[in-house]
């Protein structure tokens, strides 16, 4: 598959529904600084593929992708706190971590893919 926008990217796709979960789980939290600071990291590992697919090169795009990996990291960290504090259950904490878990996975094939091809230097 020729992908042409960054909406054809798989671990962009992933990353707009680990956005949305992200969302919905944490509209009745009231600690906003943690519930701002969650969505801030869910969103910029979204923004950062869609930014890094624009850059122009494949070195750039990794990068790019390399900073989104780890907003992908701190969502998932922040999962486990957000259950600690029983701002979620645990169901909806193991459904996040699956999902950031299969985003990181995505991502890193997509890194490895990058650095074997012949985009634009």
């Amino acid at each position: 598959m020729k992908i042409s926008c960054f909406e054809d990217i798989e671990s962009w796709r992933e990353a707009r529904e680990l956005v949305r979960d992200v969302y919905l789980l944490m509209t009745s939290c009231r600690d906003y600084g943690f519930r701002d600071q969650i969505q801030r990291a869910a969103v910029s590992a979204m923004s950062n593929i869609a930014e890094g697919f624009d850059r122009g090169s494949n070195k750039e795009f990794i990068y790019f992708l390399v900073i989104a990996r780890g907003s992908v990291s701190e969502v998932k960290s922040l999962s486990y706190a957000a259950h600690d504090l029983s701002y979620i259950d645990e169901v909806s904490m193991k459904r996040l971590l699956q999902r950031c878990t299969q985003l990181g996975n995505l991502i890193n094939g997509f890194v490895r893919y990058l650095r074997n091809s012949e985009r634009k230097q």
